[in-house]
């Protein structure tokens, strides 16, 4: 029996500098939601979350945004194109772009993680 494609999730993490957090959530939703709304719209992405800790200084201080994708598959992580949406979305290319490049000044790191699912026992 052939593998099924399964779904493969990603969660990427950012780390703001301090007091950029609400400014990287802002210009996150305001530029790259969009992006990422039109590709779960055409079937490429099952999920998307975007998830911060409820209080300051909960959990590990590495990261203070997290967003997962699930993508419907391996395969569905190959093609890019949020150059083409982001085109067609945001006509303003050079107010975009100098969103964009504010958005990852905002950060003191960024790392993206694919995950494994581990099947439990009974």
């Amino acid at each position: 029996m052939a593998d099924t494609p399964a779904p493969v999730r990603v969660a990427y993490f950012y780390k703001t500098r301090w007091g950029a957090h609400a400014e990287f959530v802002e210009l996150f939703m305001h530029n790259h939601w969009p992006i990422l709304r039109e590709q779960l719209a055409a079937g490429r992405f099952l999920d998307v979350t975007l998830e911060v800790p409820r209080f300051h200084g909960d959990g590990r201080a590495d990261w203070d945004v997290l967003v997962t994708i699930t993508y419907l598959d391996w395969a569905a992580m190959e093609p890019h194109a949020e150059a083409e949406i982001a085109g067609r979305l945001f006509p303003d290319q050079a107010t975009y772009r100098a969103a964009e490049r504010r958005r990852f000044e905002l950060l003191e790191a960024h790392w993206d993680c694919p995950l494994e699912a581990v099947a439990l026992p009974g």
